[in-house]
Protein backbone atom coordinates (compact mmCIF):
# COMPACT_ATOMS: atom_id res chain seq x y z
CA UNK A 1 0.00 0.00 0.00
CA UNK A 2 0.78 3.92 -0.58
CA UNK A 3 2.69 5.24 2.52
CA UNK A 4 -0.14 7.11 4.82
CA UNK A 5 -0.03 10.65 5.52
CA UNK A 6 0.26 11.67 9.26
CA UNK A 7 -3.24 11.57 9.80
CA UNK A 8 -3.34 7.89 8.42
CA UNK A 9 -4.41 8.64 4.74
CA UNK A 10 -2.75 8.31 1.41
CA UNK A 11 -1.95 10.66 -0.52
CA UNK A 12 -3.29 8.39 -3.56
CA UNK A 13 -5.97 5.72 -3.34
CA UNK A 14 -4.73 2.23 -3.49
CA UNK A 15 -6.84 0.31 -5.77
CA UNK A 16 -7.63 -3.21 -4.96
CA UNK A 17 -9.60 -5.76 -7.80
CA UNK A 18 -11.78 -8.51 -5.82
CA UNK A 19 -8.68 -11.29 -6.26
CA UNK A 20 -6.40 -8.71 -3.86
CA UNK A 21 -9.11 -7.81 -1.57
CA UNK A 22 -10.12 -11.65 -0.99
CA UNK A 23 -6.62 -12.44 0.32
CA UNK A 24 -6.23 -9.40 2.65
CA UNK A 25 -8.22 -10.81 5.42
CA UNK A 26 -8.27 -8.23 7.70
CA UNK A 27 -9.97 -5.76 5.03
CA UNK A 28 -12.10 -8.78 3.51
CA UNK A 29 -13.64 -9.81 6.57
CA UNK A 30 -14.26 -5.50 7.17
CA UNK A 31 -15.70 -4.40 3.65
CA UNK A 32 -19.02 -5.14 3.36
CA UNK A 33 -19.11 -2.67 6.95
CA UNK A 34 -17.13 -0.47 5.36
CA UNK A 35 -18.80 -0.25 1.90
CA UNK A 36 -22.00 0.40 3.76
CA UNK A 37 -20.66 2.95 6.08
CA UNK A 38 -19.76 4.85 2.49
CA UNK A 39 -23.14 3.78 0.85
CA UNK A 40 -25.50 5.22 3.49
CA UNK A 41 -22.96 8.18 4.62
CA UNK A 42 -23.57 9.47 0.62
CA UNK A 43 -27.32 8.50 0.70
CA UNK A 44 -27.45 10.55 3.41
CA UNK A 45 -26.38 13.85 2.28
CA UNK A 46 -28.54 13.25 -1.56
CA UNK A 47 -26.14 11.37 -3.55
CA UNK A 48 -28.12 9.53 -6.52
CA UNK A 49 -27.16 6.14 -5.92
CA UNK A 50 -30.39 4.60 -6.24
CA UNK A 51 -31.57 4.29 -2.89
CA UNK A 52 -33.82 6.79 -1.51
CA UNK A 53 -32.99 6.43 2.28
CA UNK A 54 -29.76 4.85 3.37
CA UNK A 55 -29.57 1.24 2.42
CA UNK A 56 -29.70 -1.17 5.29
CA UNK A 57 -25.88 -3.11 5.95
CA UNK A 58 -27.73 -6.37 5.37
CA UNK A 59 -28.57 -5.50 2.07
CA UNK A 60 -25.17 -3.65 0.60
CA UNK A 61 -24.02 -7.01 2.45
CA UNK A 62 -26.20 -9.25 0.04
CA UNK A 63 -24.77 -6.95 -2.65
CA UNK A 64 -21.27 -7.21 -2.14
CA UNK A 65 -21.77 -10.96 -1.77
CA UNK A 66 -22.93 -11.16 -5.33
CA UNK A 67 -20.48 -8.47 -6.61
CA UNK A 68 -17.23 -10.92 -4.99
CA UNK A 69 -18.99 -13.97 -6.74
CA UNK A 70 -19.85 -12.36 -10.48
CA UNK A 71 -16.15 -11.20 -10.40
CA UNK A 72 -14.51 -14.19 -9.28
CA UNK A 73 -16.87 -15.82 -11.99
CA UNK A 74 -15.51 -13.62 -14.41
CA UNK A 75 -19.38 -11.68 -15.01
CA UNK A 76 -18.19 -8.68 -13.29
CA UNK A 77 -15.30 -6.52 -11.53
CA UNK A 78 -15.29 -4.69 -8.59
CA UNK A 79 -12.39 -1.96 -7.27
CA UNK A 80 -12.16 -0.51 -4.28
CA UNK A 81 -10.20 2.24 -3.49
CA UNK A 82 -8.36 2.88 0.35
CA UNK A 83 -6.64 5.71 1.78
CA UNK A 84 -4.23 3.52 3.97
CA UNK A 85 -6.66 0.81 5.47
CA UNK A 86 -9.82 3.20 4.80
CA UNK A 87 -12.22 2.45 2.23
CA UNK A 88 -12.64 5.96 0.48
CA UNK A 89 -14.60 4.69 -2.79
CA UNK A 90 -15.80 1.56 -4.47
CA UNK A 91 -17.36 0.76 -8.05
CA UNK A 92 -18.46 -1.87 -10.09
CA UNK A 93 -19.53 -3.54 -13.73
CA UNK A 94 -21.56 -6.30 -14.07
CA UNK A 95 -22.09 -8.59 -17.37
CA UNK A 96 -25.74 -8.27 -18.86
CA UNK A 97 -27.90 -11.49 -17.52
CA UNK A 98 -29.71 -11.98 -20.70
CA UNK A 99 -28.00 -14.13 -23.03
CA UNK A 100 -27.63 -12.19 -25.90
CA UNK A 101 -25.98 -9.45 -24.44
CA UNK A 102 -23.37 -11.58 -22.08
CA UNK A 103 -20.59 -9.82 -24.26
CA UNK A 104 -21.55 -6.47 -22.94
CA UNK A 105 -21.92 -4.93 -19.27
CA UNK A 106 -22.93 -2.15 -17.00
CA UNK A 107 -20.98 0.07 -14.85
CA UNK A 108 -23.80 -0.23 -12.00
CA UNK A 109 -22.34 1.69 -9.05
CA UNK A 110 -19.60 4.08 -9.02
CA UNK A 111 -19.18 5.67 -5.36
CA UNK A 112 -16.59 7.81 -3.13
CA UNK A 113 -16.83 8.54 0.22
CA UNK A 114 -17.61 12.19 0.69
CA UNK A 115 -14.15 13.30 2.93
CA UNK A 116 -12.46 11.59 -0.66
CA UNK A 117 -14.28 14.10 -3.31
CA UNK A 118 -11.70 16.17 -4.97
CA UNK A 119 -8.75 13.81 -4.79
CA UNK A 120 -9.29 11.62 -7.90
CA UNK A 121 -10.42 8.67 -6.28
CA UNK A 122 -13.72 8.56 -8.75
CA UNK A 123 -11.40 8.90 -11.91
CA UNK A 124 -8.80 6.48 -10.20
CA UNK A 125 -11.55 3.63 -9.64
CA UNK A 126 -13.68 4.34 -13.43
CA UNK A 127 -10.19 4.22 -15.52
CA UNK A 128 -9.76 0.78 -13.53
CA UNK A 129 -12.51 -0.64 -14.38
CA UNK A 130 -13.00 0.16 -17.92
CA UNK A 131 -9.34 -1.39 -18.17
CA UNK A 132 -10.98 -4.53 -16.43
CA UNK A 133 -13.84 -4.37 -19.06
CA UNK A 134 -11.19 -4.16 -21.88
CA UNK A 135 -8.88 -7.34 -20.50
CA UNK A 136 -12.15 -9.12 -20.05
CA UNK A 137 -13.08 -8.53 -24.02
CA UNK A 138 -16.22 -6.81 -22.91
CA UNK A 139 -17.77 -4.89 -25.92
CA UNK A 140 -19.65 -1.80 -25.09
CA UNK A 141 -19.58 -1.02 -21.22
CA UNK A 142 -22.64 1.18 -20.37
CA UNK A 143 -23.90 3.34 -17.42
CA UNK A 144 -27.05 5.46 -16.57
CA UNK A 145 -26.81 8.59 -14.08
CA UNK A 146 -29.23 11.27 -13.38
CA UNK A 147 -28.96 14.20 -15.47
CA UNK A 148 -28.04 16.88 -12.68
CA UNK A 149 -24.79 14.63 -11.60
CA UNK A 150 -22.70 17.49 -13.69
CA UNK A 151 -19.63 16.33 -12.02
CA UNK A 152 -19.54 12.37 -12.67
CA UNK A 153 -21.09 12.81 -15.99
CA UNK A 154 -18.35 14.88 -16.96
CA UNK A 155 -16.13 12.21 -15.58
CA UNK A 156 -17.40 10.02 -17.95
CA UNK A 157 -17.37 11.68 -20.66
CA UNK A 158 -13.86 13.11 -20.48
CA UNK A 159 -12.66 9.02 -20.57
CA UNK A 160 -14.66 8.44 -23.29
CA UNK A 161 -18.12 7.84 -22.56
CA UNK A 162 -20.70 9.01 -24.60
CA UNK A 163 -24.58 10.06 -23.96
CA UNK A 164 -27.00 7.36 -26.29
CA UNK A 165 -30.41 8.31 -24.43
CA UNK A 166 -32.22 9.78 -21.78
CA UNK A 167 -35.48 9.81 -20.14
CA UNK A 168 -37.52 12.91 -19.05
CA UNK A 169 -38.81 13.20 -15.50
CA UNK A 170 -37.69 9.50 -15.14
CA UNK A 171 -36.01 9.70 -11.88
CA UNK A 172 -38.24 11.01 -8.42
CA UNK A 173 -36.28 12.33 -5.83
CA UNK A 174 -37.68 14.00 -2.55
CA UNK A 175 -40.77 15.48 -4.58
CA UNK A 176 -38.17 16.33 -7.75
CA UNK A 177 -37.63 14.96 -10.86
CA UNK A 178 -34.31 14.58 -12.92
CA UNK A 179 -33.59 13.08 -16.77
CA UNK A 180 -32.57 9.85 -16.49
CA UNK A 181 -28.62 9.79 -19.18
CA UNK A 182 -27.50 6.53 -20.72
CA UNK A 183 -23.88 6.83 -21.38
CA UNK A 184 -22.06 4.11 -23.36
CA UNK A 185 -18.39 3.39 -23.63
CA UNK A 186 -17.80 1.88 -26.94
CA UNK A 187 -14.56 -0.75 -27.75
CA UNK A 188 -15.30 -2.12 -30.60
CA UNK A 189 -14.57 0.23 -33.01
CA UNK A 190 -13.63 -1.11 -36.32
CA UNK A 191 -12.64 -4.76 -34.63
CA UNK A 192 -13.28 -6.95 -31.80
CA UNK A 193 -11.94 -6.30 -28.02
CA UNK A 194 -8.39 -6.69 -28.15
CA UNK A 195 -7.48 -6.57 -31.79
CA UNK A 196 -6.64 -3.25 -33.66
CA UNK A 197 -9.01 -2.08 -36.05
CA UNK A 198 -7.73 -2.42 -39.65
CA UNK A 199 -4.84 -0.24 -40.96
CA UNK A 200 -6.35 2.45 -43.94
CA UNK A 201 -4.09 4.23 -46.14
Amino acid sequence: MNAPMPDGTSPEPDLFDAIRLSADPELAAGFAAAAHRVLADLVRGGAPLGWTDPPPADEVAELVGRVLHAARAGDGALRAAYSGRRLVGLGYWLRYARPTHRQHADLEKLAVASGAHGRGVGRSLTAALVGDAREAGIEVLTLDARADNARALGLYRSLGFREYGRLPDFVAMGGRRYDKVFYMLDFRGNGRPGQQAPHRP
